[in-house]
């Protein structure tokens, strides 16, 4: 179970990101966030496993506090916390097979990975999670020479080398054109399905009715909506987006 409790970030140039955010994830579920761009859905995931530092409250992963992990406690829960990202952030110049390995640093020499020495398990793990998302035969081509949804399906397999219980996915989708984003969050709609809890931010309401078991939604660094996809109604659109973005996006909301 993940608790965020009073959550608010903070930056230097004064900026509030996040305000008093709380919230609960069960074990299993597919919660997305949604909200207009700079509303602190990014800032949320990575206060999560802690790539930005929140500026107070807590989050507690299965009891752990991770606001207060060492670093060495940290290393540890970040094995279980697979990070999804937007923009794929592989290492272009590397081979998939390399990109993939790199979500094992967590449990090898970080030496011997520098080196490029990797176990045959680890290996065999890599191209099975290849395998998993439809691109086996892709392992030793450079990440930069594969489309964008092979590259975030690279992603994804990266992920998969930590074994994770948790799944953070920063608009995983948003470069991508709607047969490909379909693609991808039908992947992590499996591994949901096979036990993995996944939170996710989007922008489209139609993905989120069709992949979301619950929604959160922010505005402003403001928790202001916390329920089922089908409660999203005119109203809490309107909440949400503001008039202009109701008066276009209505039908689908409607629709979902």
């Amino acid at each position: 179970m993940l608790k965020v409790e009073h959550l608010t970030k903070v930056y230097p140039n004064g900026t509030v990101a996040l305000k008093d955010v709380s919230f609960t994830v069960n074990d299993g579920e597919f919660l997305v966030i949604i909200g207009l761009s700079g509303s602190g859905k990014s800032t949320l995931l990575r206060c999560i496993n802690r790539l930005i530092d929140p500026t107070e409250g807590r989050i507690l992963l299965d009891d752990a506090d991770v606001t207060k992990a060492s670093s060495g406690d940290l290393r540890q829960l970040r094995r279980h916390i697979g990070m999804v990202f937007q923009q794929f952030n592989l290492v272009k110049r590397s081979s998939v097979m390399t990109n993939v390995l790199s979500g094992r640093l967590g449990y090898v020499n970080p030496f011997l990975s520098l080196a490029g020495i990797w176990s045959r398990a680890d290996r065999d793990r890599a191209l099975k999670a290849l395998d998993r998302v439809g691109i086996k035969d892709k392992a030793y081509e450079r990440a930069d020479a594969l489309s964008g949804g092979q590259q975030q399906r690279v992603g994804i397999a990266r992920t998969l080398m930590q074994e994770p219980r948790l799944i953070l996915a920063d608009e995983p989708v948003a470069s991508l054109d709607p047969v490909l984003s379909h693609s991808i969050l039908q992947y992590l709609e499996q591994l949901n399905k096979e036990g993995i809890t996944v939170l996710c931010s989007l922008h489209f309401l139609d993905l989120v009715h069709r992949y979301a078991t619950r929604v959160i939604a922010l505005k402003d660094g403001v928790k202001v909506f916390e329920g089922l996809p089908k409660e999203i109604n005119r109203a809490k659109f309107k909440e949400i987006y503001g008039e202009e973005a109701q008066e276009v996006r209505a039908t689908t909301v409607e629709e979902g």
